[in-house]
């Protein structure tokens, strides 16, 4: 740790602590350091952290960057590259909403590093605004790898995972077998956010967040998610009888395709949720209109956008 000079504390979790850094030789770049609270007492021990694992193997303009690993003393600390602030921040101190197309800029950045995780292998389970850091909406980066698990790794999953309010109802209703869907889910309740700078499903508990679910999405029916009444069965959970809202009527600043997007990703069966890579060229139409780039635009309308369009008419029906 010889080579960075700590200026503050930046943050203080259950894990660790967060240091604001500058690098000795270059005191211009700032650097975040995490420092974990627990022991390390071997080099293996380190390198065996899910969020050290993952992040060694992903690199991505819209993923936070591991620039070291150090073990010092039997401390451990995560060197990342420095981002101003963090998308709840970044919607806090927002007087006015924010534009539409800074909306799909956001929502754009955050499906390309998703798509390029979920590609890898791996999914995050713990997405929220704070854990997306950004230098204004210019710049994204998914950070905080700290519950991702690997989409090879065998369920059960049974550790605590993801903040309640955009936690996916499965996770909820303790599901042991969910898997990147659940990443998807929180993209919606993200984008809702962004569009009314307010949590679309701010539940109080577990129950109360499936009530709000339920009144927003309505209740979903056996053949709908039949996987879903098996688990609430479990849980002896009652739903609660709700029918769907329009969310144009809860979201007004979001055109169309905005709606539809966020109703997609808001499926209460996993599997009809699109992937990132399905989302992605849906934020990225307009702008590609206005480019000369007239091939590639051509390409998204015949073979990206008919796949999405089918599930988003499914959502609207």
């Amino acid at each position: 740790m010889e080579k960075y000079k700590i200026v503050k504390q930046l943050g203080d979790g259950t894990y660790g602590s967060v240091l604001l850094g500058q690098v000795k030789d270059s005191p211009q770049e700032k650097v975040a350091i995490k420092r974990m609270k627990k022991k390390y007492y071997s080099w293996q021990e380190c390198m065996d952290l899910r969020e050290v694992k993952a992040l060694q193997k992903i690199r991505n303009p819209n993923i936070i960057k591991l620039k070291e690993v150090i073990r010092e003393d039997n401390n451990l600390y995560m060197v990342f590259e420095y981002m101003n602030e963090n998308l709840y921040e970044l919607m806090k101190k927002r007087d006015r909403l924010f534009p539409e197309t800074n909306v799909r800029n956001v929502i754009f950045q955050l499906l390309q590093g998703l798509a390029y995780m979920h590609k890898l292998g791996f999914f995050h389970r713990d997405l929220k605004p704070e854990n997306i850091l950004c230098k204004g909406v210019e710049l994204i980066k998914i950070a905080d790898f700290g519950l991702a698990r690997e989409l090879r790794s065998r369920p059960p999953y049974t550790d605590y995972v993801s903040t309640r309010w955009y936690r996916a109802p499965e996770v909820l209703l303790r599901s042991t077998s969910y898997t990147s869907p659940i990443d998807i889910w929180a993209v919606g309740c993200i984008a809702a956010e962004l569009y009314t700078l307010r949590p679309l499903f701010p539940g109080s508990s577990e129950i109360d967040q499936m009530f709000k679910i339920c009144a927003v999405m309505g209740t979903p029916n056996r053949d709908e998610w039949p996987e879903g009444y098996m688990l609430a069965a479990k849980l002896s959970f009652r739903w609660p009888q709700c029918a769907k809202t329009d969310l144009k009527k809860i979201i007004h600043s979001s055109n169309n395709d905005g709606i539809d997007l966020i109703g997609a990703t808001l499926f209460w069966e996993p599997k009809r949720r699109p992937t990132a890579v399905q989302v992605k060229p849906f934020t990225q139409i307009k702008s590609l209109e206005r480019d000369s780039d007239h091939e590639y635009l051509n390409f998204i309308l015949l073979h990206e956008v008919p796949s999405i369009h089918r599930k988003l008419q499914v959502a609207v029906e």
